[in-house]
């Protein structure tokens, strides 16, 4: 049973409203490869040859990551939809499993993955910008993590001025960070038509194909191609979804595939292997290279593209918290939107004041490897839900309906990728599980017992806060069972 965390404040406001539809087909193309195409593409490629041992085999393993990605991504194109809610895979989970599991796929981004990865990013972004103006020691501790929070409040703000804003910023960085790789792909051709090929010669040789090094080599692939469900998490704000969100999906995937394979084609060509290997940077070592004199052009592309990530990043999870929020598994406040501007605003607070504490933290990276395991599960339980709903609801209005031939092979290579973390990387599979699971009691004692069996004080302090939020933010309660198909947008819905 299901109970909202904070039922005495939900009464506070009598008026609420519904997210502002501003996204169109041009605004989602660009939020995914905004997304996808981030910090992975200059740097991982060193982990997908760490583990295959050999150009030839690293190639195959880029193209099956992008096949693999656009599989996940037209299964989301169903599922986006045929449950038109915000929050992608803890809105699907919610729909067919219930409110335990999406409560802990709520609670894993909640507490590590989204603001960790944001910060991440934030870091990565900063790197680049200051290393230029130290290239022969390593740039200041505190001017990186100042520029990092700098960052990482700006476009807070940005989003929560307009939810227009923060996607036209999107389509420049996007564009920004597609020519840059273009010049990449270009300079490699260039150097692969005046007869560069020795690197291909026996290309897959020293190939490594065992299964845990496959799986590896995989991770670092798809660590590139992650962001392909960006836009299931805004589903309520585009215009038209039955028609953009499939076309987004389209357009977007293809092009990342191509650029992503193209560009190690480039790299793979100037490189020799040991030089990829014995780079922190790919794309850096490259310009070196290549570029000469313009070689300052990719650390402020690697910018730009920790840029617009970051940007898709904030969006996507103060959308997930929003809709956590809604569906009673987090406080009311993360459910409030502004009277004006349509923008969650204390959720985007919530998500960048979390971003900012882990700032702190030196070594975010292994955070982030814990919940690896979590990550592929929550996935693979997704698209799942895909499958259970075909079963159980056939007649379930789909404006868009694929084969199950994509689910099912979905679903059986993330049990591949989920099952081979164990064996492979066991301890830090059992902390991911142990966080995940530490969200159960709070499950129990905050949504599954009911307002009168909680504690008294839980709800005197989420009323007090729910009420002042209101006052500061200018924002107000969203209906709770909201229907875009009849909703008006500006117009407030009567409690």
């Amino acid at each position: 049973m299901k109970q909202d965390m904070a039922d005495d404040s939900d009464k506070i406001s009598s008026n609420s409203f519904r997210l502002k539809k501003e996204i169109s087909l041009l605004h989602g193309v660009c939020l995914i490869v905004g997304n996808m195409i981030g910090s992975g593409i200059f740097v991982s490629p060193k982990g997908v040859l760490l583990y295959t041992g050999s150009y030839g085999l690293s190639l195959v393993i880029w193209a099956a990551g992008g096949v693999f990605s656009v599989f996940g991504a037209l299964c989301y194109a169903e599922l986006g939809t045929t449950i038109r809610k915000s929050g992608a895979s803890y809105a699907y989970i919610l729909e067919s499993f219930g409110g335990f599991l999406a409560f802990l796929r709520l609670w894993t981004s909640l507490l590590i993955v989204e603001p960790a990865c944001q910060a991440v990013i934030a870091l990565t972004f900063s790197n680049y910008l200051v290393q230029p103006f130290y290239p022969t020691c390593h740039p200041p501790y505190i001017a990186v993590r100042l520029i990092a929070a700098l960052i990482i409040c700006l476009l807070t703000f940005v989003n929560c001025m307009k939810v227009k804003w923060g996607a036209v910023l999107q389509v420049a960085s996007t564009f920004a960070k597609v020519v840059a790789l273009i010049i990449i792909i270009i300079a490699g051709l260039v150097k692969l038509g005046q007869g560069n090929t020795g690197n291909f010669d026996n290309s897959f040789d020293g190939s490594m194909l065992d299964a845990g090094n496959m799986a590896l080599a995989l991770y670092s692939a798809l660590y590139s191609y992650s962001g392909w469900d960006t836009l299931n998490f805004v589903t309520e704000e585009i215009k038209n979804p039955e028609r953009n969100l499939p076309l987004s999906i389209a357009i977007s995937m293809p092009i990342v595939t191509v650029i992503y394979i193209l560009t190690n084609v480039a790299y793979y060509t100037v490189l020799d292997l040991d030089t990829v290997l014995s780079s922190h940077a790919v794309a850096v070592t490259f310009a070196d290279e290549v570029l000469g004199f313009v070689k300052w052009l990719i650390p402020l592309s690697v910018a730009i593209s920790c840029y617009g990530g970051l940007n898709s990043s904030i969006i996507a999870a103060s959308r997930l918290f929003f809709v956590g929020s809604r569906e009673g598994h987090l406080p009311s406040i993360l459910c409030m939107i502004h009277v004006l501007r349509y923008t969650p605003i204390p959720a985007l607070l919530f998500n960048g004041g979390m971003s900012l504490i882990y700032l702190c933290v030196e070594d975010v990276f292994q955070l982030i490897n814990y919940f690896s395991f979590n990550y592929w599960l929550f996935i693979g339980l997704s698209i799942a839900s895909q499958i259970y709903l075909r079963v159980k609801y056939p007649d379930m209005p789909r404006p868009v309906k694929l084969s199950l031939f994509f689910p099912i092979v979905y679903c059986i290579c993330s049990i591949f990728l989920v099952v081979v973390p164990l064996y492979s990387d066991t301890i830090n599979s059992l902390v991911g599980i142990g966080v995940a699971l530490s969200g159960a009691p709070v499950y129990y004692f905050c949504i599954y017992l009911t307002p009168e069996m909680r504690p008294a004080f839980l709800g005197k302090l989420l009323g007090f806060l729910s009420l002042n939020t209101q006052k500061i933010c200018m924002c107000c309660l969203v209906d709770a069972e909201l229907d875009l198909d009849d909703a008006k947008e500006h117009e407030p819905k009567r409690e």
